[in-house]
């Protein structure tokens, strides 16, 4: 069986080809990179992320003639909204770090709605009044994964899958509908929005496409690369190590928390099959692979992300240099929207390798903190984690990140592992994979890297409280 996946990234479209035999084949990418037209604005331009969506679509299907059937993996929280008789964008699309509705969300919190700026409702509810302010225009607003399946149904589908929904801030506390008195604060009118499905289960058909094949899965990309790492059982966890670093893991039952936990996690659906829900918790640190940028592309001491390693790896440690890296603030378990990055210990020794692996070592110190807060919060323990993203590429963060956690690491044969999420999630529709047993018999560490020595632990809290309330208006901010 061949598997179309469309994963659609924060910087660019990727369309690829899975065979349950032979993985990952015939890839084709596009870059839609977003901007920013000012500090906390963050827009995409929908009409050519539509285009990229056909175009490496289109390519990947004649590379092999004809496929089975298509998943979907997107960036969440991104939003869309477009005229239903038309299909054309009525304004940018908003990304999930824009910030231009905080202010709304400081707003709607006074009047007991508790919603945080990188969820989907406030970016719906502000494109709307920018662009249908009297309600009167028959308009769709959804997220990306809405927008890629409107593309490739030749606008026959207007849908979102439980895990994209759950981002979207508008669902009633059971998950089951749209929430009626949220919609009503927000003035959005239930016909611009979604219709909720599984994101196991054929949907209709991508007509778009030649052959028409179905549309048979969709996931949120952290949902995705969860899978995609073969993770399906409580205690399975993954970190995506990409802009920011992301960790989910897999629990029995929902979490007894409605929005955030004591470790500063908060719940997700991480799949949905014939109606029910399956359930995790994610814990967030907003900048990961930023840090690697900030040495390459602002400081100038490194030439590429992967010359980190080198670099990093000519020395035996830090030399006592530490860096905390919130360059956007804190997430979990703190999520101090007014910390800032951190660069401590310096003496007339450090040099470009001691700050170079101090980056990295924060990275990974941070990661530690993820992992804390997902047991408290998930009442398991994690025994092993799994890692994707491009900086599970990097040797020396790879074990700086075991010495860390404190525990094996087994890195993904597959560095964006969204893609075969989003494969499996159609291919268990359409019968490629049986069930979960075969998806968990799926993953193959390309490596699995053992903790061989240790952090102070307790000196990097002490670190990481320096790095905090930088800025107190920010710090006091809480959604």
């Amino acid at each position: 069986m061949k598997l179309l996946v469309i994963d659609v990234g924060t910087s660019g479209v990727r369309a690829a080809v899975v065979e349950p035999e032979t993985g990952v084949t015939h890839s084709h990418r596009r870059e839609v990179l977003p901007s920013s037209p000012a500090p906390g604005l963050v827009e995409f331009d929908a009409a050519a992320m539509a285009d990229a969506v056909l175009t490496v679509a289109r390519q990947a299907v004649a590379d092999v003639g004809s496929v089975d059937g298509v998943g979907i993996a997107n960036q969440r929280a991104s939003t869309v909204v477009w005229d239903r008789a038309t299909g054309e964008p009525v304004g940018p699309g908003l990304g999930w770090q824009d910030l231009r509705t905080v202010i709304d969300c400081l707003t709607l919190a006074g009047q007991g709605f508790r919603l945080a700026p990188n969820l989907a409702a406030t970016k719906v509810a502000h494109l709307l009044n920018e662009a249908d302010p009297d309600r009167t225009r028959d308009l769709c607003a959804g997220t990306v994964d809405s927008w890629v399946a409107w593309t490739l149904s030749g606008g026959q589908l207007h849908v979102t899958d439980s895990t994209n929904a759950a981002l979207y801030g508008l669902r009633t506390p059971d998950d089951q509908d749209w929430h009626d008195p949220v919609l009503a604060a927000l003035n959005i009118p239930r016909s611009v929005l979604p219709a909720m499905v599984d994101s196991v289960g054929a949907i209709g058909l991508a007509s778009a496409l030649d052959g028409a094949p179905p549309i048979a899965g969709i996931l949120g990309d952290q949902q995705a690369s969860l899978l995609g790492q073969g993770c399906v059982r409580p205690g399975q966890a993954k970190i995506t190590f990409g802009t920011g670093g992301m960790l989910d893991l897999c629990l029995d039952e929902r979490p007894s928390y409605a929005t955030q936990g004591k470790g500063g996690t908060f719940p997700i659906i991480t799949r949905s099959r014939d109606g029910v829900n399956s359930w995790g918790l994610e814990a967030v640190m907003l900048a990961a692979g930023t840090n690697v940028e900030w040495l390459r592309d602002d400081l100038g001491i490194i030439d590429s992300a992967a010359h980190s390693h080198e670099v990093a790896a000519s020395v035996p440690d830090s030399g006592g240099v530490a860096y905390v890296p919130a360059l956007l603030g804190l997430g979990t378990p703190t999520w101090d929207y007014g910390a800032r990055g951190a660069l401590l210990g310096i003496t007339r020794g450090s040099g470009r390798p001691q700050i170079v692996r101090a980056v990295l070592e924060g990275i990974a110190q941070r990661a530690a903190d993820l992992v804390e807060a997902a047991e408290t919060d998930g009442g398991v323990a994690i025994a092993t984690l799994r890692v994707d993203g491009g900086m599970s590429a990097n040797p020396t963060f790879v074990q700086a990140l075991a010495d860390a956690t404190a525990r094996p690491i087994e890195v993904s044969p597959e560095p964006e592992a969204t893609t075969l999420g989003a494969a499996y999630a159609a291919g268990l529709a359409l019968g490629a994979w049986g069930g979960d047993d075969d998806i968990a018999a799926t993953w193959k560490p390309v490596q699995v890297v053992e903790p061989v020595g240790s952090f102070d632990r307790e000196r990097w809290a002490d670190t990481l409280r320096r790095a905090e309330r930088w800025f107190p208006d920010l710090s006091a901010i809480s959604f």
